[in-house]
């Protein structure tokens, strides 16, 4: 059983490239489940070891800061030694990262396993692997299947936080990575069975095309390609518009919610399972809302769609320290937010491809989302850094709400002519 059996099995009535996308999106939430850990361990980290959440949080910021930055060069070997075989090395570190975070005792270790290793094993999967699918596999509702994927960040959180936190109450905080990491591990023969290199390499077309296209041979040096692919991009100035507002999507995402949401919960007096289930309850939110921005591209100005999500977040997170904590005022704010987590991220694939083109997009919104996790190792360690000085998380939640209203207007002007250096599909 493998890709051309399968195919031939659904043949008129199931196109194999939505196959590709169900066996993508489970490896993409399993991959989330990696990267959301620390949230459920930053206070069981700080009771075993004494460490401060400074200290902590600078392990997370070096994990994010490394997901961004080797995600372009993660593009470039994706043109160079295949699809496949991009996705499987990313697996295998992230199984060696979480695997061996279970036995750290020193705060190095940290930085080693969920920094170095976690950081670069998570690089290879996410917004430049899903344009990569997107467009590889499809002609029609390219939009969407970027919003689905994408939507595996919401669904990791959902699956994963609050089992996790309810094993580290239960139990000790080793289980958490080692389950992460054997969850990662079991899926590494489904990807090898399941996943071809290309429609092509089954005798299909991309969905919406009659057409197989072969892809160009396997060539080049991944970090020429990347290298050339950000000259490119620095060239225009939408890429430093877009590189810039993923920054601040970064900076109000991952970087704070993700990471210090827990603890800052905790801080009001709610216990760490039911702080993790608020999270969860906005992954379900995430969920439906990037769906539904996937959708809402494919017939929609991005840049208005991008204007609405930043405003949107910026106010809740400036609302969020001056409710009461209790169960109403977060309920709402999990929806609120939740609807727009990672919503930004089908628009802004859009303007890139409208902007550079879908032979370099993949490389070059993988230098956008570089932006992104710069944004989000900054508030990694400076959300942890002013919890630490001043005892409170409210001026970091204040000053990413902030940064969200400016991004609002920035983006409103992102490929207000068309640009010079976008190329023909």
């Amino acid at each position: 059983m493998g890709p051309n059996t399968i195919s031939r099995l659904f043949a008129g009535r199931l196109h194999y490239s939505w196959i590709v996308l169900a066996v993508m999106f489970v490896v993409i939430l399993a991959s989330v489940g990696v990267r959301a850990t620390p949230g459920v361990l930053i206070v069981p980290l700080q009771q075993a070891f004494g460490w401060n959440a400074a200290a902590i949080s600078g392990a997370v910021s070096l994990n994010i800061l490394l997901f961004g930055l080797v995600g372009p060069f993660a593009a470039g070997l994706i043109q160079t030694i295949g699809l496949k075989r991009t996705v499987l090395g990313s697996m295998v570190l992230l199984v060696l990262g979480a695997g061996s975070s279970a036995f750290v005792t020193r705060i190095w270790q940290l930085y080693l396993t969920w920094g170095v290793l976690v950081g670069l094993g998570s690089g290879a999967g996410m917004v430049g692997l899903a344009t990569a699918i997107a467009n590889r596999w499809f002609v029609q509702r390219r939009g969407l299947v970027v919003g689905l994927l994408t939507a595996g960040n919401a669904s990791g959180q959902l699956v994963f936080l609050p089992l996790l936190a309810s094993l580290v109450v239960s139990h000790t905080w080793h289980i958490a990575p080692i389950v992460v990491a054997c969850t990662i591990l079991a899926l590494i023969p489904v990807v090898v069975l399941l996943l071809p290199e290309s429609p092509a390499a089954i005798g299909i077309p991309p969905f919406g095309s009659t057409d197989i296209v072969d892809l160009p041979p396997l060539s080049g040096n991944p970090f020429a390609i990347a290298v050339s692919g950000l000259i490119r991009g620095a060239k225009s100035v939408d890429f430093w518009l877009l590189f810039t507002t993923f920054a601040v999507c970064g900076f109000s995402t991952n970087g704070l919610v993700a990471t210090h949401l827990i603890p800052f919960c905790m801080d009001h007096g709610i216990p760490e399972v039911s702080a993790a289930g608020l999270l969860a309850a906005m992954g379900v939110f995430d969920l439906v809302g990037t769906t539904a921005s996937g959708y809402l591209t494919d017939r929609f100005d991005s840049r208005v769609l991008l204007f609405w999500y930043y405003g949107l977040r910026g106010l809740s997170l400036v609302a969020l320290p001056f409710t009461h904590f209790d169960v109403i005022s977060l309920s709402i704010f999990a929806a609120f937010y939740g609807l727009d987590w990672v919503a930004t991220v089908p628009p802004t694939v859009t303007l890139t491809n409208q902007v550079f083109g879908r032979k370099d997009a993949p490389v070059i919104v993988s230098w956008i989302v570089a932006g992104h996790q710069i944004g989000g190792a900054l508030a990694a360690f400076g959300a942890g850094e002013t919890r630490y000085l001043t005892g409170s998380y409210v001026p970091a939640f204040l000053a990413s709400g902030l940064a969200c209203l400016m991004a609002a207007l920035m983006v409103l002007r992102i490929a207000r002519q068309p640009s010079a250096v976008a190329v023909a599909e």
